[in-house]
């Protein structure tokens, strides 16, 4: 069964992208725990992250480690975080946010109805300060999907 971080990918449900490439891409999560919380997501329909092949996953940390460095330039926040669980999505996914403390590490702090002008200017600001780094800027897409 096709997954809804497939669905997001091939275009039938909106997302706030802000990383494409063939392998893999990174969109807004549409329940931040904090402003710029980002999903990397394979394109392929991975289930577990130890079901990846060494290679993905090193590639969708790469991205990931990109990404972190964004949010640094972008948010103010002591620390950016990765986490990986995949309770709600059986489609791996590498979730990156801006944290200040461990209390920004609360799965149940996630906002449930964000503002869309606060998750589009969140994806507006970080593809801009992504475009800024050499190796991500041809992996920006100029727009959300």
């Amino acid at each position: 069964m096709t997954t809804i971080f497939t669905r997001i990918i091939d275009g039938e449900i909106p997302g706030r992208f802000v990383w494409s490439d063939d392998r893999c891409v990174a969109f807004l999560s549409a329940g931040p725990i904090t402003p710029g919380h980002t999903l990397v997501v394979p394109r392929a329909e991975v289930d577990a992250w130890t079901d990846a092949e060494p290679d993905l996953f090193a590639h969708l940390a790469t991205v990931a480690q990109t990404i972190g460095r964004a949010q640094l330039a972008t948010f103010a926040c002591a620390r950016t975080v990765v986490a990986i669980q995949g309770f709600e999505v059986n489609h791996l996914h590498v979730h990156v946010w801006p944290a200040d403390s461990p209390a920004d590490f609360d799965f149940g702090k996630a906002q449930q109805d964000p503002d869309p002008a606060m998750m589009d200017d969140a994806a507006a600001r970080l593809r801009a300060a992504l475009r800024e780094d050499p190796a991500a800027a041809g992996h920006v897409p100029d727009e959300d999907a």
